[in-house]
């Protein structure tokens, strides 16, 4: 694993060497793009102004996907265990979730103004499904020779549920959760890209109107590191809770 991390460290720093080299040598314009020196430059220097920016990103983002979370157990669960609420409400969610998200920004608007609200519903309305289909799946593969012979035991449906339905459904709802948390920071920063005074696509589109590109850049470098942040937090959750799951290289090499 420690070889793993050292490729990827050193073509990150390869690709950053790259991309500098290559701005000198062409003499490209900052307007067009500028060198990573400078936007890491940029990024320092106006940290103290970015970092309430950030904190409004980060608090739209994880209000929209715990409400998210909230909404997508319900329905998976809802879905999961009834034929007819799947039949009836699946076609329903793959209609909502084909619709570009971008569209419902100025609906949210038009409903609630702008500022955060619209940033934590186009949030939620991002990251739910992910977790609608993976709770749904996780419930509707448990085998019915199972649920027959726990049945046949005494258990009633609702102890099927929580007693074998939910436990399978852990390592579906742990991958999902790494997916929707980074639909659910798109969702937050297209929001703030359209209808927001606060937060790194504010900062963005206004740098961007002043043609201001290091600092343009200097949010899209605060965007990755915060995406590959909460990725790897989620991906150390799931790994801890659901590490049973996980079949080990060592063990399959045995």
């Amino acid at each position: 694993m420690s070889g793993r991390k050292a490729w990827s460290a050193g073509l990150i720093v390869l690709f950053f060497v790259a991309w500098e080299l290559f701005c000198l040598m062409t003499g490209m314009s900052d307007l067009v793009l500028p060198r990573p020196s400078q936007v890491f430059v940029t990024l320092v220097q106006r940290f103290p102004v970015l970092w309430p920016h950030i904190v409004q990103t980060l608090a739209t983002t994880m209000l929209g996907f715990v409400l998210g979370v909230a909404l997508g157990v319900a329905l998976g669960a809802i879905i999961g265990v009834s034929k007819t609420a799947y039949d009836t409400c699946y076609p329903l969610l793959i209609g909502f979730s084909s619709i570009p998200k971008v569209a419902v920004v100025p609906i949210f608007v038009l409903w609630f103004g702008s500022g955060t609200v619209p940033a934590v519903l186009t949030a939620l309305s991002i990251c739910f499904f992910p977790i609608v289909v993976n709770i749904a799946t996780g419930l509707a593969t448990t085998e019915p020779e199972l649920e027959d012979v726990l049945k046949a035991l005494g258990a009633s449906k609702l102890d099927i549920l929580w007693n074998v339905g939910l436990p399978r459904t852990m390592p579906f709802f742990f991958a999902s959760l790494k997916v929707a948390i980074s639909y659910a920071f798109v969702g937050a920063v297209l929001s703030e890209t359209v209808a927001s005074n606060r937060g790194i696509g504010n900062v963005m589109m206004t740098a961007s109107s002043n043609f201001n590109v290091p600092l343009v850049f200097a949010g899209l470098f605060v965007l990755a590191g915060l995406g590959v942040a909460l990725y790897v937090v989620f991906s150390l959750i799931e790994g801890q809770v659901t590490g049973w799951a996980t079949r080990k290289n060592d063990v399959i090499a045995t």
